[in-house]
């Protein structure tokens, strides 16, 4: 498994102690660490590797062990220290994490032939408990186990059972230890969220203080300590994460910040001016345009593959990029010497890295790469920055908030994920001018209908695809045409890293089928992509 113990200056950009998730492997770690924060207590994912010692060393206010796949009596199965529970801190252990607690402390984990996966009527025993106050006796849960508690350890209470779980979940308020068989965290399990912020409020303690607005002010004290007197650039693409950066950075220092907006003209309808107009207004950023649209369609010109396609923009982003930023820092640097600022110098980099981001990339040590091309990627050896990653700690949920937050306008808080390399990669074919005003207007048109349907916020992402190298016979005004078809790919997801296709109503796919058709001559057909993720991915490139 991968180490994903974030780095330690994740853990120290916040001044609350961190709730940490120990992942046992489990499709849920992120989405649990996700429901605490949404229960405003802060929270990070550490591996089952991590020890004891490594664990208190980040001064947890809890931790929760996760679910996972294995048997904890199986060979190589992870498995809790028992220190741990002697720590003091407040544990909570959800499936897995649930039976590795058990055994652990001297209870008893089988096999019993009863397993329970999917939706699982619960029978509680709510009258005292602390997990379970405030909830039914009889409740709906969300199971997925083949072994079982079968006796708790001693000084705990058994408070549920269900048909497959003789213990489904256990308490001992003494020493503020507490697991239950269920996973809470998913939205089957109906009081499941109460149930985390039972163990949170009730067991641990942990008070309810982690919100936008005291992320925005640890933030800013951060960035104005690292960043002191210097100067800052960021590569502004326009989607959430680099404009909530950016607005956290300039609120900590002003016009210490310069970002850059490179217009590589792959963006949507309206969107280069949305960066130009409404971001700059609403947050007084000094913003420099580098139209590099020519060079963009230059470097993509015959160019099919996607994977080439990808490169392409990359490499005319560096170079852009790199043009820009000599711009930026030879204008500092004058300015500098005109005002005998001794500190002039443009030294730091902003980067828009979530913390899925860390988790996922293991966390590594050292110097920190950048991402992809659009979050200035692969930046050249000559121009290298201190990062300052004010986001590094947030999921994107978190992002948003914190945007809407700082003031920034709805529309690029609640904007969709957007791909870095933009509609070039939605044209299935070479990339030219024409085209990529065929799919800016059909695009346009299925945004404007989604939002007059009221579905932006149950839409994670719509991409609208362009099959330029495919066409297919239609009738237009009693004539043949033999148009492109478009594809719609609307999916709804919580992380993209799974993702399911969004059951639209019937008249609103009408809509947008008959205007694109209507309004688009080169387009003949509106097809619906109903692939879920996996096996199929959110972009066709």
């Amino acid at each position: 498994m991968t180490d994903q113990t974030p780095p330690a200056e994740v853990a120290a950009e916040a001044k609350h102690r961190p709730v940490l998730v120990v992942d046992y492997g489990a499709q849920y770690a992120q989405l649990i660490a996700r429901r605490v924060r949404e229960a405003d207590a802060y929270s990070e994912v550490v591996p089952s590797t991590a020890s004891v010692a490594d664990i208190l060393a980040k001064e947890p206010a809890a931790v929760i062990l996760s679910g996972g796949p294995s048997s904890v009596y199986a060979d190589g199965a992870p498995q809790v220290d028992p220190a741990l529970f002697e720590a003091g801190v407040p544990v909570l252990g959800i499936c897995y994490g649930f039976q590795a607690m058990a055994s652990a402390l001297g209870g008893t984990v089988a096999q019993t032939g009863l397993r329970e996966y999917g939706g699982t009527q619960l029978r509680a025993s709510t009258d005292g408990s602390t997990l379970l106050d405030g909830q039914p006796a009889e409740q709906s849960v969300w199971m997925s186990h083949g072994d079982a508690v079968t006796a708790a350890p001693a000084g705990f209470s058994v408070v549920a059972q269900s048909a497959g779980a003789e213990v489904a979940a256990f308490e001992d308020d003494e020493r503020r230890l507490y697991g239950v068989q269920w996973h809470p965290e998913v939205a089957h399990s109906s009081f499941g969220q109460q149930v985390l912020e039972n163990f949170l409020r009730r067991g641990a303690g942990v008070p309810a203080d982690w919100t936008a607005g005291s992320i925005i002010d640890e933030q800013v004290e951060l960035i104005r300590a690292q960043v002191g007197t210097g100067r800052v650039i960021c590569g502004l693409s326009g989607g959430v994460d680099s404009a909530v950066a950016a607005a956290l950075v300039q609120k900590a220092v002003g016009d210490q910040l310069t970002c850059v907006f490179v217009d590589h003209g792959l963006l949507r309808a309206g969107e280069a001016e949305q960066v130009e107009r409404d971001y700059v207004a609403a947050t007084g950023v000094n913003l420099k345009v580098w139209d590099a649209s020519e060079a963009f369609l230059a470097a993509l010109a015959g160019v099919t593959d996607p994977e080439a396609k990808r490169k392409a923009i990359g490499r005319e982003f560096i170079r852009a990029f790199e043009a820009a930023a000599r711009e930026v820092v030879a204008e500092a640097a004058a300015s500098a010497a005109g005002s005998g600022d001794d500190d002039g110098e443009v030294r730091f980099l902003v980067q828009g890295t979530l913390y899925p981001d860390v988790v996922e990339s293991g966390g590594g040590e050292g110097a920190a790469n950048i991402k992809s091309h659009h979050n200035v990627g692969g930046l050249p050896d000559d121009l290298q920055f201190a990062l300052v990653e004010p986001l590094r700690a947030l999921f994107k949920d978190e992002v948003r908030a914190v945007g809407a937050e700082l003031g920034l306008p709805a529309e690029i808080v609640q904007r969709q994920p957007f791909p870095g390399p933009g509609l070039g990669i939605r044209i299935i074919g070479e990339v030219t001018r024409e085209r990529l005003e065929v799919l800016r207007t059909a695009d346009a048109i299925a945004r404007e209908e989604l939002t007059a349907a009221g579905l932006d916020g149950v839409i994670w992402q719509c991409p609208v695809v362009l099959l330029a190298d495919v066409r297919s016979v239609g009738v237009q005004g009693d004539g043949r045409t033999y148009g492109h078809p478009v594809v719609l790919r609307p999916v709804s997801s919580e992380d993209a890293m799974t993702a399911d296709w969004t059951r639209m109503p019937y008249d609103v796919l009408a809509r947008i089928s008959t205007r694109i058709t209507n309004e688009v001559a080169e387009v003949n057909r509106v097809v619906l992509d109903v692939t879920s993720k996996p096996p199929g991915t959110i972009e066709w490139e």
